[in-house]
């Protein structure tokens, strides 16, 4: 297995160049940094050298109990000691408080280092913050202290036989018992951290119709149902398969079975008929993540692929000196970088919602974008690693080919990329006239303007023109939204997702590029005038090789009258 290796300086430049959070968020660059550089030791040290061998060992169920791999036992019982699971949590329930952007740029280090891995703290971090804002304090009270201290985990159980990406259909029942409790039933699957040896109980969260229930989402309540009850007693819900995967062989993927002996007891949380909007909290940062898991392994997939190619020699020289895997090395770095400024960007926006709340319109606007862009990318970022790795990247022994494995199923759960793509249309830009958008489109048009910009007249002319095409295309999608040809707008959400991604990606890393001249103008070693020079060619390569996409993106778009979504396949 390659050596690990994490850019930290570009990290730091997106959270304090960038970004500046030093600025608004009340904590010094300095403890920032000191955080996730120590983080990054941690991971380095103790869960990076899981990722392969906990990939081997996968996850088996025998008797009726499910093991993880045991190489997993000890870095999470240190993960959990050292307190990185309480980042960005108060210090009343036990936490580490940090920015928002802090904290994920540190998850997205222990996702490129073993996403298997991460997922476990991660869906438990996802259920306890749906029992901090919408639990009852006894529930508060009982639940979280545990789950701060890794003794409970947490799960979110939507997804049913049958019913798939269509939650509304789900048929899973709990019956009101009389004392406040209910009996569930019923059968979830793809449930991730479903059951596992890691924790001494499981907290899920299930959503289930009640008796007289109305039918599709408005009828789903949020139930909490332990693996374990108060009392220590088992709870009538056993793991009844565990799925055989492509990839994150280390995550405990089940089916789980909810009352097959008709005593599996659970309680509300929340309201009545609110499941869906309660057990959003849990999804939008679940799909945020898997946008991270996408950035993260893209980019860590990049730097073991850049070690290896200096290392290589073929016909004479390094590899990294032919033109084609030059070429490879900066499409795989320059949208690695456009992928974390995406990710910390939007991370950032949820620490400075709290003194501007227009910000959450933009919140929900990027969360798509983040999900469906960095893991749509991020995979094709890992694809070039195993192509540049030659026939050592299709084998193992450099453990290239397992972020490929890995990194496909982001684009699939927490709601498929397809899905991501109809939301962000029809939800997040037409709902509100594209106001949202237009907002976008002005701090981009703020940037382009910025003095450090004008040196990238043809790259400004080229995301001028995106701008257009994105204002066109809106408007035809508005004209065909009021003809109710909603089928025709749908049949290319997703290559609007895809064409509003790299706008806004060429965006941030035109930003990045700006900040890079500015800053490179006070160098005073080679090597930092080196990385600033580097994040102006990361700019002008992704427009030049990737932003220019858009144009067939958009003439697909808006250049062909026939209406192909009523056709047959």
């Amino acid at each position: 297995m390659a050596q690990f290796k994490t850019d930290l300086r570009d990290i730091y430049f997106n959270l304090f160049n960038v970004l500046k959070i030093q600025n608004h968020t009340g904590y010094s660059e300095n403890d920032m940094k000191d955080v996730i550089n120590e983080c990054n030791k941690f991971i380095e040290k103790e869960i990076y050298p899981s990722r392969t061998i906990g990939d081997q060992e996968g996850v088996h169920l025998k008797d009726g109990k499910v093991t993880i791999p045991p190489s997993f036992q000890a870095p999470m019982k240190k993960y959990y000691e050292n307190g990185w699971y309480g980042m960005g949590y108060p210090e009343e329930i036990g936490g580490m408080p940090c920015p928002h952007a802090v904290s994920l740029a540190c998850q997205s280090i222990m996702n490129g280092a073993n996403v298997s891995f991460a997922m476990y703290p991660g869906l438990t971090r996802g259920a306890m913050d749906v029992i901090l804002k919408v639990g009852s304090q006894e529930q508060k009270d009982s639940i979280v202290p545990k789950m701060m201290t890794g003794e409970w985990g947490g799960t979110m159980c939507l997804t049913e036989p049958g019913a798939g990406s269509d939650v509304g259909a789900a048929i899973t029942v709990a019956t009101p018992v009389g004392d406040g409790t209910f009996k569930v039933r019923g059968i979830k699957i793809f449930i991730s951290s479903g059951d596992n040896d890691l924790y001494q109980n499981i907290i899920h969260l299930v959503l289930a119709r009640t008796p007289g229930a109305p039918v599709g989402t408005k009828g789903l309540s949020l139930f909490i149902v332990p693996k374990f009850r108060k009392d220590g007693s088992a709870n009538d819900v056993r793991c009844t398969k565990i799925e055989e995967k492509m990839g994150i062989h280390g995550q405990s993927t089940c089916e789980l079975t909810f009352g097959a002996n008709g005593n599996c007891e659970g309680v509300l949380i929340g309201k009545e008929f609110e499941g869906m909007t309660n057990m959003f909290i849990m999804m939008n940062e679940a799909r945020l993540l898997c946008g991270v898991q996408g950035e993260a392994q893209a980019n860590l997939s990049y730097m073991l692929t850049e070690q290896y190619a200096q290392e290589r020699s073929q016909f004479g020289k390094e590899i990294a000196k032919h033109p084609d895997v030059k070429r490879t090395l900066l499409k795989m770095r320059s949208m690695g970088r456009a992928m974390r400024a995406l990710v910390l960007y939007t991370a950032d926006l949820f620490d400075r919602v709290h003194a501007d709340p227009t910000l959450q319109d933009e919140i929900a606007f990027m969360t798509p974008i983040c999900k469906a862009y960095c893991s749509d990318e991020g995979f094709n970022v890992a694809i070039d690693a195993i192509q540049t790795h030659g026939g050592y990247g299709f084998c193992s022994e450099y453990g290239i080919e397992q972020f490929a494995r890995d990194l496909k199923i982001s684009t699939i759960y927490e709601g498929t990329n397809g899905i991501q793509a109809v939301d962000f249309t029809m939800r997040k830009v037409l709902r509100d006239n594209a106001k949202t958008f237009m907002t976008v489109g002005a701090k981009m048009q703020k940037t382009m303007a910025r003095p450090e910009a004008q040196i990238f007249k043809e790259e400004l002319a080229l995301i001028a023109k995106n701008l257009e095409k994105a204002q066109a295309i809106v408007e035809r999608f508005g004209k065909e939204a009021k003809a109710q040809k909603t089928e025709a707008i749908l049949f290319h959400a997703t290559s609007f997702l895809s064409f509003s991604g790299n706008l806004v990606a060429s965006w941030l890393l035109l930003e990045g590029a700006c900040e890079a001249i500015k800053s490179k103008a006070s160098a005073t070693s080679e090597e930092e005038k080196a990385y600033y020079q580097s994040k102006t060619l990361d700019f002008r390569f992704f427009v030049q090789q990737q932003l220019v996409k858009n144009v067939g993106l958009s003439y697909s778009m808006l250049g062909f009258a026939e209406d192909l979504s009523q056709l047959n396949v």
